[in-house]
């Protein structure tokens, strides 16, 4: 743990200069940078009453979350050729988190195979080509730019309605795919 990094970032988020936060400890300025720069280590004392200046507590300063993941490159992708069809899962082991979110894509009158009914709901978004979705025994015809939704009680599936590739970002909750 960078100690001294993590002062300096709570006491911008807090909005104070070191001279600020020194005055609020009995500390100087000076002793303030030393730490921040890792110059310097306080005692438990000093650090208990530089972290309650800066509203936190030695529990929470020192609690060791781990990092959420935020952004996913197109080289941690999943893809799979299945039957004309390329499924690209954009988030690796979606399957343990409330949505997943997959590209699809469809040769010229190519299909998903059929989805029995589940629970949850279905979202997606078209960005090439026609497409239908088949819920139940109805069809809905959804287009490049448009959007479509539905909660997932009826079987379902999508087949490719236009002469070339389809295109569509397909997210279900929960994961389902």
């Amino acid at each position: 743990m960078d100690l001294g990094e993590k002062i300096k970032r709570m006491r911008n988020q807090k909005g104070l200069t070191q001279e600020e936060l020194a005055d609020r400890c009995e500390l100087t300025k000076g002793y303030i940078s030393q730490l921040e720069n890792d110059l310097n280590s306080p005692s438990i004392a000093t650090l208990t009453d530089i972290l309650f200046a800066l509203g936190s507590n030695l529990s929470e300063f020192f609690r060791e979350e781990p990092e959420e993941k935020v952004v996913f490159t197109k080289e941690e992708f999943i893809e799979k050729d299945s039957d004309g069809v390329l499924w690209h899962w954009l988030i690796p082991n979606a399957q343990k988190n409330m949505l997943e979110p997959v590209l699809v894509e469809l040769v010229a009158n190519g299909s998903t195979s059929g989805d029995i009914p589940h629970e949850g709901e279905e979202f997606g978004y078209v960005l090439e080509g026609k497409i239908a979705i088949v819920l139940g025994n109805k069809q809905h015809i959804c287009k490049k730019g448009e959007a479509f939704y539905y909660t997932a009680s009826k079987p379902h599936s999508i087949l490719n309605k236009g002469s070339g590739k389809a295109k569509f970002l397909w997210i279900s909750t929960p994961p389902n795919f």
